[in-house]
């Protein structure tokens, strides 16, 4: 655990990456308006023709560290696009029209904390403010999802943790939790990410929240990939599964196969 927050201190989270990926992936992000909830800045992604008569699914983005700050922006942007954005091409929006928020941690923040990997103040910030969202707007509360990468992973994994019965669907990227929390995680439809060649965080945090929770008796999902390093959302995200799979997910559906 010390070895991943000494990782994440040194800003090397592939900015490098950036010109590659605007290149295969283009997306008008002045669609994320700006805004502040107390003095945490996010963007959010409202649905063409939204209206009041129907409720909307919501995407909680949790980035990476290089994005941490309050200029509002880089959470949207650089490494932080596709997970941010490809919930809003047009095609996705057509079958799928849903919110997207974006919250931005601030830069001597994390998502989470400790041995534990307990939620900061930060994500319980957002927590907060998805509750704000919830009475600003018609949100669907049966369908809202965390998705995260790297620090973000680590903040997916900690908020369903906290938070099991929150989310209809949870997709971590390249992060890590507290497998000793896993019976928690057993009902909470689960897609894991992570690439076998990842030098900033070990592919054994993710195999091992796996592992935990198939022992606890759930079922969660898991891809990992070889020879790919700690940049797997480019894998993630073309996988032609992974978005249907989420917006199927219901936390209805979960609670009547309970009973």
């Amino acid at each position: 655990m010390r070895r991943f927050f000494l990782v994440l201190l040194v800003p090397v989270l592939l900015f490098s990456a950036c010109a590659a990926l605007q290149k295969t992936f283009s997306v008008d992000t002045s669609a994320f308006e700006k805004k502040t909830f107390k003095t945490m800045p996010y963007r959010l992604f409202v649905p063409a023709n939204y209206g009041t008569t129907k409720k909307y699914p919501l995407v909680l983005w949790l980035h990476g560290v290089s994005a941490r700050g309050n200029d509002n922006e880089r959470q949207i942007i650089g490494p932080n696009t596709l997970g941010a954005t490809i919930w809003t091409k047009p095609d996705i929006q057509a079958k799928n029209p849903s919110f997207v928020v974006a919250p931005q941690c601030a830069a001597d923040g994390w998502w989470a904390n400790g041995p534990e990997i307990k939620p900061s103040s930060e994500l319980e910030n957002v927590v907060e403010l998805l509750k704000e969202l919830e009475k600003q707007y018609s949100i669907d509360t049966d369908r809202l999802y965390v998705v995260g990468q790297s620090m973000g992973g680590y903040g997916t994994w900690s908020i369903i943790t906290e938070y099991p019965e929150m989310f209809a669907a949870a997709v971590p990227l390249c992060g890590g939790g507290d497998k000793t929390s896993a019976k928690n995680l057993v009902d909470v439809p689960i897609w894991a990410f992570h690439g076998d060649a990842d030098e900033d965080i070990n592919v054994e945090r993710t195999r091992e929240m796996i592992a935990a929770i198939k022992e606890a008796g759930g079922n969660p999902r898991y891809s990992e990939y070889k020879g790919v390093g700690h940049s797997v959302w480019h894998k993630a995200f073309a996988d032609p599964e992974l978005l249907n799979w989420v917006f199927s997910q219901k936390l209805s559906a979960r609670k009547r196969d309970k009973m």
